[in-house]
């Protein structure tokens, strides 16, 4: 009996043993290397950063948000509108910078908005607030009040709208309209969660900063996440913001089609990253690797397959009906009901392209 019970104690002593290992693993962690995620996480990579010049025509827009002015543009067809689109900037770059994603889109029939949020191009600018490329609780209500915009005015499409964003202006919008139904659809080049990158750049780092290879190898992703997220949590704290989880919000957001972009030579943020996040999305999804194209180069890389696809992204999930008498400024009778078959179209194979040639560099 005297065994029985000593095999007991040492069973029940296993558990209350491993989190003892495991908590003073994270204090040591913390203590000695913390501070290096806290201070990389903050690092601004080198980009190359689009910005577009005024177009003449276009209707200036500012938006109210937070007490702060936005500066925002209203792009409108030249001919019958099938649909409005809302177009999420890159980290950095003006609200004249959409131009090239979305001539194409003007051209054939779409209304696009865009704007540059706080602290961005020509908006005011958030005392003692300095933007990174990660999304914060600031992008995410700029790029609500842009949807309640396009909701108030005269010309708005009651069906709802499309989106079309590129990195961080992507991961804001996915964020933000995760259970908003009058965004019907998205198309997202380049995006990025703050968890799903931060982990695997994490490993990276423990990599560098310790020789301990068989420590390195033992620790889990989920155990590097709990470091990941105290880190967020002191850079949130000095910064005066949060640093929302794209995650998260995929696990609750409505089935909506979805495109996702991304480039197959992208240094930043690798293909297995982008997969990650596709692999969460609920709904009807398509998954485009951009073979050699840098980090928000694809447009560049793959100009004419690029405009195609799109635009047929949009025909498909978001033009209105052959029914709906529209005229160029957006006016007109709304259709009532969108087809069920567009929102339950099965899931499409993954495709890829190889182009010509790929830049030297990735952008923002």
């Amino acid at each position: 009996m005297t065994a029985f019970w000593i095999g007991i104690a040492l069973l029940l002593s296993v558990p209350v043993s491993v989190a003892l290992l495991l908590v003073g693993l994270y204090v040591y962690l913390c203590r000695n290397y913390l501070h290096y995620v806290v201070r990389i996480f903050q690092e601004k990579p080198i980009f190359i950063i689009p910005r577009g010049q005024p177009v003449a025509g276009a209707e200036d827009v500012t938006l109210s948000v937070d007490g702060l002015r936005l500066k925002a543009v209203y792009f409108k067809t030249p001919v019958r509108r099938k649909g409005v689109i809302l177009f999420g900037l890159e980290f950095g770059s003006n609200r004249w910078a959409c131009v090239p994603y979305c001539e194409q889109l003007l051209a054939d029939g779409y209304d696009v908005f865009t704007f540059e949020s706080r602290n961005q191009g020509e908006s005011d600018r958030l005392p003692r607030y300095d933007p990174l490329q990660w999304v914060t609780d600031y992008e995410v209500r700029d790029v609500r009040a842009a949807v309640a915009y396009l909701k108030a005015r005269p010309d708005a499409d009651p069906a709802g709208i499309g989106f079309f964003g590129i990195s961080k202006g992507a991961g804001a919008a996915l964020v933000a309209f995760a259970s908003e139904p009058y965004v019907r659809c998205f198309v997202t080049d380049g995006m990025f969660a703050t968890y799903t990158t931060l982990v695997p750049y994490m490993r990276q780092w423990f990599r560098i900063y310790n020789s301990r290879y068989a420590l390195q190898g033992l620790l889990p992703s989920w155990y590097y996440g709990i470091i990941g997220k105290h880190a967020l949590m002191i850079v949130a704290r000095q910064r005066g913001c949060r640093f929302p989880h794209l995650e998260r919000s995929l696990a609750r957001s409505l089935p909506r089609p979805i495109l996702v972009i991304h480039g197959g030579g992208d240094t930043y943020i690798k293909p297995e990253m982008a997969r990650a996040l596709f692999d969460r999305m609920p709904g009807p999804k398509e998954f485009w690797l951009v073979d050699g194209a840098k980090h928000n180069q694809a447009q560049q890389l793959a100009a004419d397959e690029y405009r195609r696809r799109v635009l047929e992204f949009f025909n498909r999930h978001l033009a209105t009906s052959p029914e709906r008498d529209l005229s160029p400024n957006g006016t007109g009778s709304p259709r009532l009901a969108h087809s069920e078959s567009r929102t339950n179209s099965p899931v499409v194979p993954d495709v890829r392209t190889t182009p010509a040639a790929s830049p030297a560099r990735d952008s923002a």
